[in-house]
């Protein structure tokens, strides 16, 4: 099975950390909603027979979208694609646009998963990050969106300047008191060429600390333990039942396709990514044309691929599908490479699986990194 990812390139406002391809200008929607159901079309035969197990709306702000534009959108992949009967259909949102009308709205269609941006309930992080809605909106649209919706994910972001440890915990009692099953949780990081990278350098934001980003992870899974949420991913927290299937499918390595400018595919041997700029994805997609980069895998790509992805994990890495799928080679190199991390009780190995342990959980990418093997082909 596989998942379609929609990218809506349209946000109010720049949040000063964000790094993902937006605009402010709403001008070009009209043509641009246009171009996603065109490229839908396009597209319909490069997963195969591959049914739809998933469908999201990304960005950007999906929330901005009229019902009649997302409900467009959604007929377009029902016919041109297999569904399967009870789709996980997610849309990102942000409180702001959540209004009790929105929320209603919302519930006739086949949405039937909320991801909501709320990041934090204090104003001056909101201000901060300078993002569009207030900690009140926050409070109302978790609110309102329970009685309408069972399954809703919330985002919070730690690590960010000035959150003490008390308010890190206040943040996250918000959410669980709010009987919230799915909990998607990233540190504040300084991307390049950001808002935020430019006020650092100024001087203007207090730098980030890794030391306190660590700190707030392991409050952050320590608190949510307490409540028996289950840490699948390394961002990622939900109640046993509530596991995103969409997050679940792209870390354990199946097959998506990503539709919009800047979105991002994947077939298991090949990825593939569109232009990233509104203006010549329209005019790409207006000739019939698709705007897309395509790189062939390599079988060391793949191996790094699944190594990247299963250490994040609580499925971790398996032993025998790197013997399987890539060759004894890469089981001995795989097991080579881990002997130290092994030692510094940083990884550990269940049912011939690599795992992280509690310690390397918030290290995984480094060390994951280290276990790449380099293409010599």
């Amino acid at each position: 099975m596989s998942g379609i990812y929609i990218h809506i390139p349209f946000c109010k406002q720049a949040c000063f950390y964000c790094d993902f391809h937006f605009s402010t200008s709403l001008k070009k929607k009209d043509e641009l909603i246009n171009c996603l159901i065109s490229e839908i079309k396009l597209r319909k035969n490069e997963l195969n027979t591959d049914v739809i197990q998933t469908i999201y709306f990304g960005g950007g702000t999906p929330s901005l979208l009229q019902l009649s534009e997302i409900n467009q959108i959604i007929d377009a992949v029902y016919d041109n694609y297999e569904v399967i009967s009870n789709p996980e259909i997610t849309l990102e949102a942000n409180p702001d646009d959540l209004t009790s009308s929105k929320i209603v709205e919302l519930a006739t269609s086949k949405i039937n998963r909320l991801s909501i941006g709320i990041q934090s309930f204090f104003e001056d992080d909101l201000k901060l990050m300078n993002r569009a809605h207030n900690a009140q909106e926050a409070i109302n649209c978790l609110t309102e969106a329970k009685h309408y919706f069972k399954n809703i994910s919330v985002d919070l972001i730690y690590g960010i300047p000035g959150l003490s440890n008390k308010q890190w915990k206040k943040n996250i009692d918000k959410v669980l008191s709010s009987g919230i099953t799915h909990i998607s949780s990233y540190a504040l990081t300084v991307e390049p060429k950001t808002a935020l990278e430019s006020f650092i350098k100024k001087g203007m934001i207090e730098d980030v600390s890794d030391m306190q980003a660590q700190e707030q992870f392991y409050i952050l899974i320590e608190e949510l333990s307490k409540h028996n949420f289950i840490h699948y991913e390394l961002s990622n927290f939900a109640k046993d039942g509530a596991f995103s299937i969409n997050n679940s499918s792209y870390w354990q390595g199946k097959s998506y396709l990503g539709v919009g400018p800047s979105a991002h595919s994947f077939n298991g041997k090949q990825r593939s990514w569109n232009v990233k700029n509104n203006s010549k994805y329209i005019s790409a997609i207006q000739q019939k044309k698709l705007p897309i980069e395509r790189e062939l895998l390599s079988i060391t790509d793949q191996y790094n691929e699944y190594v990247m992805t299963g250490l994040r994990t609580i499925w971790g890495v398996s032993l025998e599908k790197v013997t399987r799928e890539f060759g004894k080679e890469y089981h001995t190199y795989l097991l080579l490479q881990s002997e130290k991390y092994i030692a510094e009780e940083l990884l550990y190995i269940e049912d011939e699986k690599i795992k992280t342990t509690q310690k390397g959980k918030f290290l995984s990418d480094g060390i994951s990194a280290d276990l790449f093997k380099l293409d010599v082909s």
